[in-house]
């Protein structure tokens, strides 16, 4: 079914067909939009029900359908109303009838750059709370106080500064800092939802710089806003304290690799000076070993994807030794565990890591692909008749460090 149908089909039943949300922020904004989202208004879902027989009601506490629109599955909701009743995303009572209208549907929405329809009838704008002038001055404002109700939208908001490169508002901050306490009671899957996606933005650390700038960064990412004010030599860290580093490598990684999973090891590569005692500073003895009980702690609480605190576990213990190691043996192991993670942290991803941190890598990290394909291709099958048991891993550890040594020269 046509776009054109679908509208015609609500009109003739006296209803009216709109496109909401972020296909039309993306279009206004000339960036390539992602799948529409629609709100059907002054319409029953008795009736939508009759018009549409194939549609799948996919909505519990109010009407929302799977329909074939263009030749996608797209979602189509009915003009709502919301009003809080408890806490959380969950504590809400939704009213949805056919005599709301697309404007108190917007009103409801978290930001006005979200809150713009287009009517599938004439194309016209629908924009109550000038959300297109917000988007032409690259600025986030909340339709409402009731921004405040869902406490993720806060999460949200900060993502999409970073994802858009807009401003967040005064009165946008001041909104977010009033759902700290419930966000702390969301589910922890919400949360890491969020803060993955934002990991994925051009520039992650805005993300974390909002959430700090609103006051809920101590509350959601404690590990992280213990590095707040951890000093660090001057002469090695001009960028400022261990928060200042952790940004600036972190947006550095980002900028050499598009892998999520390295993004975020690059963001606990120095977790553990979170937890440098005060007379200690501006120094950080063993902090990549206290940075391990630091991620474990943290995985207990958000439940990270195992291969993401495998590799976090790797980078934070090898960080600091990587662009250190001389010993052909203490690299060809490290070489191999890091093999063992590569579907989900790629040697490219490591070493955007070590570049960041350190401003240049080491000859074995240059040649890490053609060491480990070469090193791949050692076998045991190839070892002299004579040799059994343990004898043959011996001489194949061997074997792979002659090649490790051949193939990074005088560099070792």
């Amino acid at each position: 079914m046509r776009e054109t149908e679908f509208a015609n089909l609500i009109a003739v039943h006296g209803g009216k067909a709109y496109i909401v949300g972020g296909f039309v922020r993306d279009s206004l904004m000339g960036r390539r939009p992602k799948d529409k989202d629609y709100v059907v208004c002054h319409i029953s879902h008795q009736i939508f029900e009759e018009i549409f027989p194939d549609a799948l009601r996919v909505g519990r506490s109010f009407p929302v359908y799977l329909v074939d629109i263009d030749g996608k599955r797209s979602e189509v909701a009915f003009g709502r109303q919301e009003r809080k009743t408890g806490k959380g995303y969950t504590g809400f009572e939704v009213k949805s009838s056919p005599d709301i209208s697309i404007e108190e549907d917007l009103f409801r929405r978290d930001t006005t750059m979200n809150a713009i329809a287009v009517n599938l009838a004439d194309g016209s704008l629908i924009d109550p709370y000038n959300g297109r002038q917000d988007i032409e001055k690259r600025i986030i404002k909340p339709v409402s106080e009731h921004f405040s109700e869902d406490p993720v939208r806060s999460l949200r908001c900060a993502r999409q500064a970073a994802e858009l490169g807009f401003k967040i508002a005064p009165e946008t901050y001041e909104a977010m800092g009033r759902t700290g306490e419930e966000l702390a009671a969301e589910p922890a899957e919400r949360i890491f939802n969020e803060m993955k996606r934002a990991l994925m933005t051009p520039v992650p650390s805005v993300f974390f710089e909002a959430l700090r700038t609103a006051g809920l960064l101590k509350i959601i990412f404690p590990e992280l806003y213990a590095l707040i004010g951890k000093t660090q030599p001057v002469e090695y860290h001009p960028e400022g304290d261990s928060w200042n580093h952790t940004m600036k490598i972190l947006d550095d990684v980002a900028a050499r690799t598009d892998n999520v999973c390295a993004r975020f090891c690059g963001l606990l590569h120095d977790i553990g000076k979170g937890v440098t005692p005060a007379e200690m500073l501006p120094h950080h003895y063993n902090h990549e070993i206290k940075g391990l009980d630091v991620l474990f702690a943290w995985n207990k609480r958000m439940n990270f994807p195992n291969s993401w605190t495998a590799s976090a576990f790797f980078v934070i213990k090898n960080h600091m030794r990587a662009a250190r190691l001389t010993k052909p043996i203490k690299i060809l192991d490290l070489l191999l565990n890091l093999r063992k993670l590569r579907r989900d942290l790629p040697i490219d991803g490591f070493n955007a890591i070590i570049m960041s941190d350190h401003g240049s890598l080491p000859g074995y990290l240059l040649n890490a692909e053609v060491i480990l394909q070469k090193i791949s291709a050692v076998s045991g099958n190839d070892a002299p008749e004579q040799l059994a048991g343990r004898n043959i891993g011996d001489w194949v550890r061997s074997q792979q460090r002659m090649v490790l040594v051949e193939e990074c020269g005088g560099l070792l």
